[in-house]
């Protein structure tokens, strides 16, 4: 039997989730907050959290995917616990090895905005959460990256590996997606930074989570019981695995 009370909550999770889409989608060609709520008929009060941080295409600018490509990076150990289907040759890593830090990728993206280099950056939990951090487009002199790049990537212990910008798109898309049908929506800073991917066409070659299950490994600002419940609630109990700090 249905609980017509949990079948409620579903549906306005559903509703609220499409309209999240679509307020999202008409910020990213330009429209404003104001425009926004009248189509589709709701307050401007409504609309401001759910376009905030949402990279806006502005006539007249070059979208940051049209920018000539300079460089792409990854952390080694990225490919910890993952499935790959035909895995293309350039998609390298050094040695398997997480480095303590299994589940958590850093991607950097670098394009050349005209004299200068615009680098854009994110954070993602590919066992679980999806983008947990992201740096929006940032530009530097072209004799800085190679130091603010280092600094990105300084929490590991081995150097950032240079990666084909396909291999990044597979990762972030893909670790959004997986996440947001777990239930996780990615940082407010990732629509921001995701421009300097460029188009990701859907279902990638990595299969997501350890080993195909998900894998949440509780960070210093996750809130564990909530993440827990939204596990319980998409996969049910049971179909995932934790490690959690423990009460004291």
């Amino acid at each position: 039997m249905i609980d017509l009370d949990l079948a409620g909550q579903q549906d306005d999770r559903v509703d609220s989730d499409e309209l999240k889409t679509r307020a999202q989608a008409l910020r990213a060609a330009g429209r404003t907050p104001k425009q926004i709520a009248r189509e589709l008929g709701v307050t401007r009060a409504v609309v401001g959290p759910l376009v905030r941080g949402v990279a806006v295409e502005r006539p007249g600018h070059t979208a940051p995917a049209d920018l000539p490509l300079v460089g792409c990076w990854i952390n080694s150990g990225w490919s910890d616990g993952l499935i790959i289907e035909d895995r293309p040759v350039d998609w390298v890593d050094a040695d398997g090895s997480s480095g303590g830090t299994a589940g958590l990728t850093s991607v950097m993206v670098a394009r050349r905005d005209g004299d200068g280099i615009s680098l854009a950056g994110f954070l993602v939990d590919t066992h679980c959460l999806g983008a947990k951090n992201a740096l929006p487009p940032t530009t530097l002199d072209e004799q800085d990256m190679p130091f603010f790049v280092a600094d990105f990537f300084s929490a590991y212990s081995d150097p950032p590996m240079r990666a084909p910008i396909d291999l990044a798109r597979n990762l972030v898309f893909g670790a959004v997606d997986f996440a947001r049908r777990l239930g996780f929506e990615p940082h407010r800073d990732y629509h921001s930074a995701v421009g300097h991917l460029g188009a990701w066409q859907p279902t990638g070659r990595i299969t997501f989570g350890r080993e195909g299950r998900p894998f949440f490994v509780q960070g210093p600002r996750d809130n564990a019981t909530r993440v827990m419940r939204t596990l319980d609630r998409s996969v049910g109990a049971g179909n995932y695995e934790f490690l959690v700090v423990a009460d004291v």
